[in-house]
């Protein structure tokens, strides 16, 4: 791919986006004393970790949807792009600012299909794109174990899965699993 003056500023905007927007939803939801005070699995890495990974992360994956941009802006392997990105940046706010340990949980599981979707659709027509998205697979896979694990240790740490279920899967209930109600005091 030929690096013109009009290529280098289209990725520019792609790293801006992705990266740029990455950094701010990470600093914008940094985890807090709801989250230090979270049971935590024994695979939990250090928080530190989490922001050169993210960084690195990131970078793929703007240049990813920079090359892709340039093959074919309306493809389905694009429409994954998006669609990754959007849960990507969603899945932050929902479970560091909401709390919705389970909703995060749905968003990362979706997130983990459609990086694994985007990685086989484009390993078709680019297979630098697809190897660029395995370590961002198989991250989001570890932090979908750990999301799932945090909410597993605590929902019993605290008694809640039993009062999770009986207030959600009462009939007529208004509750559900990420009612901010259940999770109080975690």
């Amino acid at each position: 791919m030929f690096l013109s003056l009009q290529n280098l500023g289209s990725l520019a905007v792609f790293m801006a986006v992705v990266v740029g927007g990455g950094i701010a939803i990470g600093l914008l939801t940094s985890p807090g004393e709801w989250y230090a005070d979270l049971r935590k699995p024994w695979f939990n890495p250090p928080n530190w970790i989490f922001g050169p990974v993210w960084t690195v992360l990131y970078i793929f994956i703007a240049f990813v949807g920079w090359r892709l941009w340039h093959i074919g802006s309306g493809s389905l392997a694009m429409k994954l792009w998006y669609a990754q990105l959007l849960l990507n940046f969603a899945w932050s706010p929902v479970f560091f600012v909401a709390h919705r340990i389970g909703t995060a949980l749905g968003i990362i599981t979706l997130l983990f299909i459609t990086i694994a979707a985007f990685i086989i659709t484009v390993s078709i027509q680019d297979w630098v794109s697809a190897l660029l998205f395995l370590p961002y697979a198989i991250w989001v896979g570890f932090a979908l174990a750990l999301n799932g694990a945090i909410l597993s240790l605590n929902a019993r740490h605290r008694g809640y899965l039993s009062s999770v279920f009986s207030t959600c899967c009462s009939r007529g209930s208004k509750h559900s699993f990420d009612d901010p109600k259940l999770y109080r005091g975690i």
